[in-house]
């Protein structure tokens, strides 16, 4: 009898196509770089370790004098930014159009910058459902207080839907090491800056740690920073990503490497952090600070953005990275989507049916604030 072929599940789904802007995108030009990386040999072979895939257009009439440089969070990769699953325009057409030269990164070891086991260490993927509960269909699984507010998701959010088989076809793995993580990202990220010149920063979620260090290093190069829910809160997991329970995590506070402090820090146990008695609302999470307070003397004067939806687990704790910042000097607006009237948003909000709505928020801000 021949041999039968393997079973399979059925191919991913494709939404039909969404709408889109009226009238053509104006380019003046477009391509590709690597920023960063480094040749090695070693038991992974020889070869450049560590690049940045760059991918940029810039518009035939540029308003904007600083580029923006959208970096992607967790288990992402660039696509989050040149559209939506249900193929709608995304923030990278966005900014574009309004005279932005945009630049999109898949980070060191995701999408097209090389993924090598042996050089970068284990990696790992996100369940499906991990992917619904907490991103798609956080209303459906309701486990934190904010999640019943969700109502912003293109489509069902689980699978076999349309829209979440193309958003979980683009979900990639991520290195377990987050501290290699930002070490990576650091180096790739002031590389590109030093390419590029002075840019604005727009971070999401796990990058949020990266736009820190990354100012960090170049500080003269940041114009300003967009946090949109950034790796957070400072020095703890809260549930629900964590369990149950607060769990260690961002050691130099609202990063995993280190960031520079005044009076210096050499190790991360100087912090030596304590929690909040109280928390300073219903449905907040209390917050972690430390007992010595500390300057981040790099970041203090970059004008900083730090976004929140509505029904994102973020809502619980964003505060915290916020005032963890205005207690180390650095002076930051803190935007909870609601206070502007835009409801329903998860954490995923560049994808969600309002993106462009927050988009505009963004753009405004940039507007006021970076000069």
């Amino acid at each position: 009898m021949p041999p039968q072929p393997e079973t399979t599940s059925p191919l991913v789904s494709a939404a039909q196509p969404g709408t889109r802007a009226a009238g053509p995108l104006s380019i003046e030009r477009q391509g590709y770089f690597y920023a960063g990386g480094e040749r090695k040999e070693g038991p992974a072979g020889s070869g450049v370790f560590g690049q940045m895939f760059v991918e940029y257009q810039i518009p035939a009439v540029q308003t904007s004098p600083y580029p923006i440089v959208l970096i992607h969070g967790n288990f992402q990769n660039g696509s989050n930014f040149l559209g939506t699953p249900d193929d709608r325009e995304g923030w990278a057409e966005y900014f574009l159009r309004r005279g932005y030269a945009v630049y999109i990164v898949d980070q060191p070891t995701r999408g097209r910058s090389s993924y090598n086991a042996t050089a970068d260490g284990d990696a790992f993927m996100p369940a499906t459902s991990g992917i619904e509960d907490r991103f798609t269909a956080v209303q459906s699984a309701n486990a934190w207080p904010q999640a019943k507010l969700h109502t912003q998701w293109p489509g069902a959010g689980q699978a076999g839907d349309p829209v979440f088989d193309q958003f979980e076809a683009s979900q990639q793995v991520s290195l377990r090491d987050n501290v290699r993580m930002d070490v990576l990202n650091r180096t790739a990220g002031a590389a590109l800056l030093q390419r590029i010149g002075p840019s604005i920063l727009l971070t999401h979620s796990r990058s949020g740690a990266i736009g820190w260090v990354i100012a960090d290093d170049v500080p003269h190069l940041v114009k300003g920073i967009v946090a949109v829910e950034p790796s957070g809160p400072p020095f703890y997991d809260m549930p629900p990503t964590s369990g149950t329970e607060p769990k260690p995590a961002r050691s130099w506070g609202i990063a995993f490497d280190h960031l520079t402090y005044d009076p210096p820090v050499t190790a991360p146990a100087m912090f030596d952090a304590e929690q909040e008695a109280a928390a300073q609302g219903p449905d907040l999470d209390r917050c972690f600070f430390p007992k010595t307070q500390r300057r981040l003397v790099n970041l203090a004067g970059i004008p900083i953005l730090i976004l929140t939806g509505e029904a994102s687990y973020h809502a619980a704790y964003d505060h915290c990275t916020a005032q963890f910042l205005t207690r180390s000097g650095v002076a930051n607006d803190f935007l909870p989507l609601a206070d502007k009237g835009i409801r329903g948003n998860g954490h995923m909000m560049m994808l969600e049916k309002n993106n462009l709505e927050i988009a505009g928020v963004i753009a405004d801000w940039i507007s006021a604030k970076v000069t």
